[in-house]
């Protein structure tokens, strides 16, 4: 008598991971660094914004007056800039504005430049290396050939007049208005505010955003 056949057990596959969501293409690290660096230096000056004077304070004629020395309107102008630094600092950026504006070729270019630091070093991921007519460029010769393109692009052309006539004219207003504004009291008790806010993305906010973005990919390189 035949022994019965032992019995079969269903084999059953290892489950499959579902592959639905590596198909999605996800933000690159390059993308997010940017993103992030910018949302940095945007709540920065939203943040400093609200700590500006009221521009009619700013203006108000019968606070003007000569100065009594040169000392006096150089004390003036430290009292006033310290009161009015956001103001300040607004009007200056206005004026740099305008004058990029009034000159789209500098403005090009100096947009022009400032992409190609984003895009092809602070941001680009480190193993993703630089190729152009078919040479590939390591991080050192990409650093050296943005650095000699910015000292042509400030340097050798207009780029370079228009940046430093418009922050002359802008600081010349400033101090001309510091001189001539007499600080109230209030100035003498109103502590100096901190660099923060406005200040903020020269300082800490795009520091550390570029720093926390940029920093392992600017390591890698060199």
């Amino acid at each position: 008598m035949a022994s019965p056949s032992p019995p079969i057990h269903p084999i059953s596959s290892p489950p499959v991971a579902s592959t639905a969501g590596s198909g999605q293409s996800q933000p690159s690290a390059a993308t997010s660094a940017l993103r992030s660096f910018i949302n940095n230096i945007s709540n920065s000056l939203s943040q400093g914004f609200v700590q500006r004077r009221p521009w009619p304070e700013l203006v108000d004629r019968s606070t003007f007056s000569k100065p009594e020395s040169l000392s006096d309107a150089s004390l003036r102008v430290r009292k006033n800039y310290s009161y009015f630094r956001v103001n300040y600092l607004s009007f200056i950026a206005a004026v740099l504005a305008v004058s990029l504006i009034t000159h789209p070729f500098s403005l090009i270019l100096l947009a022009g430049l400032l992409a190609s630091w984003l895009f092809l070093y602070l941001f680009r991921p480190p193993d993703s290396p630089l190729v152009l007519f078919g040479r590939t460029y390591s991080g050192r010769e990409t650093l050296g050939i943005l650095i000699v393109v910015s000292i042509i692009v400030v340097f050798l052309t207009s780029v370079g007049s228009v940046l430093i006539s418009a922050l002359l004219a802008g600081v010349a207003v400033v101090c001309i208005h510091g001189s001539f504004r007499t600080p109230e009291d209030l100035f003498l008790d109103d502590p100096e505010p901190a660099a923060t806010g406005f200040l903020s993305f020269l300082g800490n906010a795009a520091s550390n955003a570029a720093a926390a973005a940029a920093g392992p990919a600017m390591a890698a390189r060199i």
